[in-house]
């Protein structure tokens, strides 16, 4: 499979008004071109009545790491029915499996909304070396968490788990490259099937409206 990442060619403001207006698409984007229909069907991990939303996604990524703020906005403002997930992927840069278990033990924790920004900005803004068990351990420690709970869930049968699972999901939704998005286990969308990140969440903003109507 090949893999690539793409680029981010929006402003916050723009992404800001799509999130707050989810009809604000001209005309109905093309199914096959701008997005695409799974084959089979992925199982969902939203609630019954909601709607899932994946972010795929690597720490490693620097478009992940410039599209994170206007995602961030558009999550806040999505519509009450969506149920927002991320994924971490096995592939951009090096030691990604130890990168999927520290988001997810950074989950574990209750701390992904407090953390996220700061791994993407030790790695792209500070160039820290947040690589290998024992370096993202420091770094954790050193930004406040606590070192016994956080290597406790950093190796845990359980965080290895979903870090398998992530690279298995992946793998369902044929992830050609990150930033890359899905919706309610039916569709996939990314910057080079939409050509943009901004036109990604505009398109996910239309999948929700499908995924309503049943």
């Amino acid at each position: 499979m090949k893999r690539r990442d793409f680029s981010l060619a929006a402003t916050s403001l723009g992404l800001l008004s799509l999130a707050a207006n989810p009809a604000h698409a001209q005309r109905a984007p093309k199914a096959g071109t701008e997005y695409l229909v799974l084959d089979k069907r992925v199982p969902v991990d939203a609630p019954a009545g909601k709607i899932e939303v994946v972010e795929f996604f690597s720490y490693n990524c620097p478009h992940c790491n410039d599209f994170e703020p206007s995602l961030e906005a558009w999550v806040k403002s999505a519509p009450k029915e969506v149920s927002f997930r991320r994924i971490p992927v096995p592939f951009v840069g090096n030691d990604v499996e130890a990168k999927q278990r520290l988001y997810y033990a950074l989950e574990a924790m209750g701390k992904v909304d407090e953390y996220q920004p700061k791994v993407f900005s030790a790695i792209h803004a500070q160039r820290q070396n947040v690589n290998g068990d024992a370096n993202i351990i420091a770094w954790a420690t050193a930004n406040g968490l606590d070192a016994a709970k956080f290597k406790e869930a950093f190796t845990s049968f359980g965080v290895a788990s979903k870090a398998k699972r992530a690279s298995q999901m992946t793998e369902a939704y044929k992830v050609a490259g990150v930033p890359a998005m899905a919706v309610a286990g039916r569709w996939y969308v990314d910057g080079e099937t939409a050509g943009n990140m901004t036109k990604v969440l505009q398109v996910v903003n239309y999948l929700i409206g499908e995924a309503k109507k049943g």
